[in-house]
């Protein structure tokens, strides 16, 4: 961090610079104190430099096109400048010796204006982000058709946020003509990056699901200089559709391609990185910071769901969720079935629950051979979970308006979707939604979106095991393998704070979601399961403790929270924790040393607007008193000089912070128990 410091760090205080666009000699320049984009808008529209602001650092070596289209198997550029005679470095006195290709989408006009909010977002739960949509500026970019190209207006859309070294790009294509005109495939940013700034650009897209890629690093057949001898040094970022999106645009209709994301950032430490990721979450998706404290319930008789939601008023736990396997139907369409859960819902409202549940979306349910996915391999139903329902059938206007006609009539506030797992492929050619394999993925991923959006316009909590944070979704898992689960207590502890201490470095404690297995998941017996709670109270306490003390919620999965007064006692301590230290528990965390079930670990929550500013969390998993001299890194937290350092809630000690921004605790915990160090500025 040589070249920030702590009083300027956008990652420590806020940076309050707006986004702006500059139109000067030939340039558009799009620019908020940190990243700056500056464009050529003649002979073509191209992007002429990305520079990093922090580091003084330019990210590109070469002008590509802004964007690549295949239409009916011609490829076609939209922008872009030819003629630079070296790809290893951009000389700036090359540019205006640069021609346009004749040939590529031509820059017609742009326009300016603010971001755009991209889904609903009803604020009905406590969320430490609430600017949406996101502070910034918006540039839109229009290109006319080159002569070879039947009518087609092509627009590219940045937005640049206040605040933080992000970039959002897509794509819009509107069919002006009187033919239809098919898009095999669709590039929506080509970067050529140079070598040293390659690890520094994190891109990722809102087109996500299971083992989806679309950001693709391959080589540039343009760098003639590269020292690779076959010239596959990986240096070209190419954002694009895996598949597809082989649509066909119909006269007078529009498509709007996925969104890409781009940090820019300014070194290479794992944990900056990783902050910037969580704040470019926290900026353009705050539901994310929305952490309500939840419970599985694993019967939705209602006896059994009253209890849930009285014992969680009596913890101060806030959502219950009819768990799978509990009997809940969310598709039901039967009015009795719907009036005994609405008035379930009432009864949660009236005591301050929130309620839901779980649906088994569309991965591995078949829904019969006219609906179902085909295989493009054997020309038959199945995909690669077993078998999944196409959701580019008619199926699933069937299935989204039981569901959503379920919790308008209802009134359930939370929806946890199993699926869609999507990155699912489809070669039927009889689907209403889609044309064959090639728009199969899209067609189904854009049918999940709506979904969403429409859960989102309703104020509906979404867990979701993929990952559509930038389509909606609250929650994913954190880090789940359901096996580890029925595992003996004391490891799937540790493995628990594991995927904890792990997974937050690119997720904020409220983004993902742990479990708890109070009674037997997938197997393991007696030494694997929590019940009778207050038999195993050392256990349960200890994932409570790791689960409240990293601002993480866990989906406590059996009939009830507690069994006893003392079980209860132990529950509601760690739920007032939690709520005593709320904003700085959902604060970032700051890794510190990983567990290892050898000695004591510690993650520290950071937050330099807040007080207190930092708490830290120790566990000794061991059976021996551990002993150390404790290393804390204060950096994030704002302080500088000196920190006032308290054990619990016993009195501060005064601790100077060396030019590293450490101190250094000497540290003594007993076996198997827990501890937290607050951490606040000097009076």
């Amino acid at each position: 961090m040589q070249h920030i410091s702590q009083q300027n760090d956008w990652l420590v205080h806020p940076f309050c610079q707006s986004a702006s666009v500059v139109e000067t000699d030939n340039r558009l320049i799009l620019d908020n104190g940190l990243i700056r984009r500056t464009f050529v808008i003649s002979p073509n529209f191209a992007t002429v430099d990305y520079l990093n602001q922090i580091t003084g650092s330019s990210l590109l070596r070469g002008i590509k096109p802004e964007a690549l289209l295949t239409i009916n198997g011609a490829q076609f550029a939209v922008g872009g400048l030819a003629g630079q005679p070296d790809y290893a470095y951009l000389d700036s006195n090359w540019i205006a010796d640069l021609t346009n290709d004749e040939n590529a989408f031509q820059f017609r006009e742009y326009r300016v204006g603010e971001p755009e909010a991209h889904y609903p977002w009803v604020k009905r739960r406590f969320a430490t982000s609430s600017v949406y949509p996101p502070e910034g500026v918006k540039l839109t970019v229009v290109f006319s058709p080159p002569p070879s190209v039947d009518s087609l207006e092509v627009r590219l859309h940045y937005e640049l946020y206040r605040g933080i070294p992000v970039l959002s790009k897509w794509v819009t294509l509107h069919n002006t003509g009187e033919k239809p005109v098919p898009i095999d495939a669709l590039s929506c940013e080509i970067l050529a990056v140079n070598e040293q700034e390659k690890h520094r650009l994190h891109v990722e897209s809102d087109y996500a699901f299971s083992r989806m890629e679309t950001t693709q690093w391959g080589p540039d057949a343009d760098y003639l200089t590269q020292v690779d001898y076959r010239y596959q040094m990986p240096l070209l970022m190419t954002s694009h559709y895996p598949l597809g999106p082989g649509i066909i645009l119909q006269t007078g209709e529009s498509f709007q391609s996925f969104r890409t994301f781009e940090i820019l950032h300014d070194g290479d430490d794992r944990e900056r990185k990783g902050l910037a990721r969580r704040k470019m979450y926290r900026t353009v998706a705050p539901q994310v910071t929305e952490n309500p404290i939840l419970m599985h319930v694993r019967s939705a008789e209602q006896d059994a769901v009253r209890l849930a939601i009285d014992q969680c008023v009596e913890v101060g736990f806030e959502m219950v969720i009819m768990t799978f396997g509990s009997g809940f139907n969310i598709e039901s369409e039967d009015p009795e079935y719907i009036a005994r859960m609405k008035e379930l819902a009432d009864y949660a409202h009236r005591k301050g629950v929130q309620l839901g549940g779980y649906t088994l979306m569309c991965a591995s349910r078949g829904v019969g051979d006219e609906f179902n996915c085909i295989d493009p391999e054997t020309g038959k139903p199945g995909s690669r979970f077993g078998q999944s329902a196409c959701l580019a059938s008619r199926w699933a206007d069937g299935y989204f308006e039981r569901v959503l006609n379920f919790m308008d009539a209802t009134g359930m506030d939370i929806i946890e979707t199993d699926g869609p797992y999507h990155g699912d492929v489809c070669a039927s050619t009889t689907h209403a939604y889609h044309n064959g394999l090639e728009d199969s993925q899209l067609r189904q991923w854009e049918a999940c979106v709506r979904f969403y959006h429409e859960c989102r316009a309703r104020g509906i909590y979404i867990n979701s095991p993929d990952q559509y944070y930038l389509n909606g979704s609250n929650k994913c898992g954190m880090g789940y393998r359901e096996t580890n689960f029925s595992l003996p207590r004391e490891r799937q502890i540790l493995i628990s704070r594991q995927n904890i201490y792990d997974a937050t470095y690119q997720k904020t404690p409220s983004m993902g979601w742990m479990f708890v297995p109070l009674v037997e998941y997938h197997g393991g017996g007696a030494a694997a399961t929590f019940e009778p709670l207050c038999d195993h109270l050392e256990d349960y306490e200890s994932h409570l403790a790791q689960n409240f003390g990293s601002g993480v919620m866990a989906c406590y999965r059996g009939p009830r929270l507690f069994d006893t007064e003392e079980t209860k006692t132990v529950v509601k301590k760690w739920v007032d924790f939690y709520n005593r230290y709320c904003l700085i528990l959902n604060s970032d965390l700051i890794h510190v040393r990983r567990p290892d079930g050898r000695s004591i670990d510690c993650m520290l929550h950071a937050n330099a607007q807040i007080t207190p500013c930092g708490l830290a969390m120790l566990y000794n998993p061991t059976r021996t008193v551990q002993e150390m001299t404790l290393k804390l890194p204060l950096y994030y937290t704002g302080l500088s000089d000196v920190a006032r350092i308290r054990e619990g809630e016993g009195e501060p000690k005064r601790y100077e912070i060396d030019r590293n921004y450490n101190v250094e605790i000497p540290v003594q915990m007993a076996p198997k128990s827990v501890s937290y160090l607050v951490i606040e500025p000097e009076v």
